[in-house]
């Protein structure tokens, strides 16, 4: 009995967080830019405007996986240095594997304050990523040190943020909420909104990134590219 009603449970909820996504791209209303290019691969890739990022430009890129090849597109695009943040333990090795200068990773999650954090893991076993926010309800987890954006600038001795890539399982909205608070406004926002939210609360969360001068000028599935005019 348990089983069946489990398996309908589970369905209503897959069902109604897509629902919520749909209509969330529906109502959001990017203003289209031509200057975009895609950098990466059709899973791990991103869009990003050509004509704001340089060789100077300074990239946090948070959620590894096991996928890079933005993160080295970046470099190879414009000659920029890229930190990368996962404290996945199939990201931390993969992210050994790169063998790029200008690539460097820290074990460590994104989070609104200095802490300690569990990651809940995948309901597939095969899958990488891990959740804080235990977005498929499962029982397993690590726990990994967390910090917020402004505490990583201030460790690496860096007085601006070009872009910043949030794909993090459903902490984006914390972590959005510290970037504002510490007045950490990147040229280029990339967020990928996973956390099981109603619309109008992800909706909410653009006007405030809109009130702030950043437009919304891409929207693929679940990323969002915002540029800071």
């Amino acid at each position: 009995m348990d089983g069946p009603v489990a398996q309908v449970a589970n369905f209503s909820r897959r069902a109604a967080l897509k629902g919520s996504r749909v209509t969330t791209r529906l109502l959001a209303r990017p203003k289209p830019s031509s200057s975009l290019i895609r950098l990466g691969s059709p899973y791990g890739g991103w869009w990003v405007p050509a004509n704001v990022l340089s060789p100077t430009s300074i990239c946090y890129l948070a959620g590894v996986g096991e996928d890079v090849t933005f993160d080295l597109a970046l470099i190879e695009r414009f000659g920029c240095e890229v930190w990368a943040f996962d404290p996945t333990p199939r990201a931390q090795a993969h992210a050994l594997t790169v063998e790029e200068s200008k690539f460097h990773f820290l074990p460590i999650g994104l989070w609104s304050e200095r802490s300690l954090q569990r990651f809940y893991a995948p309901e597939d076993p095969s899958h990488v990523s891990h959740s804080i926010a235990n977005l498929q309800h499962t029982p397993d987890y690590f726990e990994a040190d967390c910090r917020p954006v402004s505490d990583l600038m201030h460790e690496l001795q860096h007085d601006r943020l070009d872009l910043l890539k949030l794909d993090i399982e459903g902490a984006e909205g914390p972590v959005i909420e510290s970037i504002l608070r510490d007045r950490v406004l990147p040229a280029v926002l990339c967020v990928e909104f996973d956390a099981v939210e109603p619309p109008w609360t992800t909706l909410g969360r653009i006007r405030t990134l809109r009130s702030v001068g950043y437009e919304l000028v891409h929207v693929e599935e679940r990323n969002y590219v915002f540029v800071r005019r």
